[in-house]
């Protein structure tokens, strides 16, 4: 059961849907990608056990967030991201971010945050970008959200590598284009080729990162060779056969790492 709560926010306020069922614990703070939403989780949080402590919104610019002014980067993302934890979970917490939200996480969390126990990044941006990312990459990619039949092909033939279920493709459809244009331009034009590795070196909790091993977006090398040498204390995980959207694609091996990484984590409650 999830109850929502408004968190204001400069410009508004985000709609937060909280999920307690009284387990004891860090509550898991998910943070969407670029073109997802809270929706994205949805199946995630269906295979995890009952009752675990959950937080999760549209990231500003996006779904029932959209209506929110920007700026749009990342810092302004982070700084919403902590406006969350601060109104919304009153213990311990784990960040859980995908793709650019796991690099609006690593910037919450080099900030140290009080209650912050770690981190689970789920095929992130990593902290420094890679060669790929060229000014040309970037112009592409900022027209990939620009109608229906344009999401279905990144989709298709870039974000995924298993075909998703029909109910769950219209829904990454919808999710992608509910943007206002500044926030789905931001991304790829600024937030994509930001360099944030002096800030993430001050990551001092545990950190867990999982790989598609079909990913063509953040292949678990360039994870390999653009976030451990910064944040060496992080473990990746690869999972077999997936692509990109691992909520997506393989929502129950993100929620089985889930629970392995709240059982590790030292100091548990």
């Amino acid at each position: 059961m999830e109850n929502t709560m408004p968190v204001a926010v400069p410009g508004g306020s985000l709609e937060v849907r909280i999920g307690d069922g009284g387990r004891t614990g860090p509550t898991l703070v998910f943070v969407h990608y670029w073109g997802g939403s809270a929706g994205t989780w949805d199946e995630v949080i269906g295979h995890l056990p009952h009752g675990q402590p959950t937080v999760r919104f549209d990231q500003r610019g996006w779904g029932l967030s959209r209506e929110l002014p920007g700026p749009y980067h990342l810092d302004r993302l982070a700084d919403d991201l902590a406006r969350v934890v601060d109104a919304c979970v009153p213990g311990p917490f784990v960040l859980v971010g995908h793709s650019m939200g796991g690099k609006v996480s690593q910037l919450l969390a080099a900030r140290g945050p009080a209650g912050l126990r770690g981190v689970a990044l789920v095929a992130p941006a990593p902290p420094e970008p890679p060669a790929t990312v060229t000014e040309e990459y970037r112009r592409g990619l900022s027209h990939a959200y620009d109608s229906p039949e344009s999401v279905r092909h990144a989709l298709a033939h870039v974000l995924t590598a298993t075909p998703l279920p029909e109910t769950v493709l219209a829904t990454a459809v919808r999710d992608s284009l509910a943007a206002g244009g500044e926030a789905r331009r931001e991304w790829p034009s600024h937030g994509i080729a930001r360099d944030i590795t002096g800030a993430v070196r001050d990551i001092a909790v545990p950190v867990t990162v999982l790989a598609g091993a079909r990913d063509v977006v953040e292949p678990p090398d360039v994870l390999r060779a653009h976030l451990l040498p910064y944040i060496p204390h992080a473990a990746l995980t690869t999972v077999p056969a997936a692509g990109h959207l691992l909520p997506l694609e393989a929502p129950d091996a993100v929620a089985t790492a889930l629970g392995d990484f709240l059982a590790r984590l030292p100091g548990r409650l």
